[in-house]
């Protein structure tokens, strides 16, 4: 990528839909050396297995950095970069923070505004967890309630939003 190509790219959907897939292939078209932020914490043997298979499903070629908060932290200038995914980010900062919502959102925004700072080629997934309907559970409802309002946060700010249905992109704005 070349210096002063900043750009901001949503990629939203639901699960199984696409939107990694989408998000990687996109980022090499632009790039013979992309960079792949992962921000998920490791809860279990099952989940380790399943980031190992996608790393080796992702190839040499991708530069992978863990950061399970602090991206904007992270020096991305010059590179295009895929952040997977916004769901995992914002799920550590939920729980850290005791499941404050306000003060998990608070600290999300400024995170996020310090990564968006940075002139790179941005592609961050997301899920649109609002789409399935409410939970029971007080706990899933006020981490749905955080994820809307962090998708819409960065949704607006971005130059472009892609929506995956069924491995389809719609481009949303």
């Amino acid at each position: 990528m070349k210096e002063g190509m900043r750009r901001l790219v949503l990629v939203t959907g639901g699960q199984r839909s696409g939107k990694s897939a989408y998000a990687q292939r996109r980022a090499r078209s632009l790039t013979e050396s992309p960079v792949y932020l992962a921000t998920a914490r490791i809860w279990d043997d099952e989940f380790r297995e399943r980031v190992r298979r996608h790393q080796r499903e992702r190839g040499p070629e991708w530069t992978t950095i863990e950061e399970e908060k602090a991206i904007g932290s992270l020096d991305l200038r010059g590179r295009v970069v895929v952040v997977d995914c916004v769901t995992l980010w914002a799920t550590n900062f939920f729980f850290d923070n005791e499941r404050d919502v306000a003060r998990s959102l608070e600290r999300l925004k400024a995170e996020f505004d310090r990564l968006a700072g940075q002139d790179a080629y941005l592609i961050l997934v997301t899920n649109e967890l609002g789409m399935g309907g409410v939970s029971p559970d007080e706990t899933q409802r006020r981490f749905a309630d955080l994820q809307g309002w962090l998708n819409q946060y960065i949704a607006e700010r971005a130059d472009e939003v892609v929506l995956l249905v069924s491995g389809i992109p719609l481009r949303v704005k």
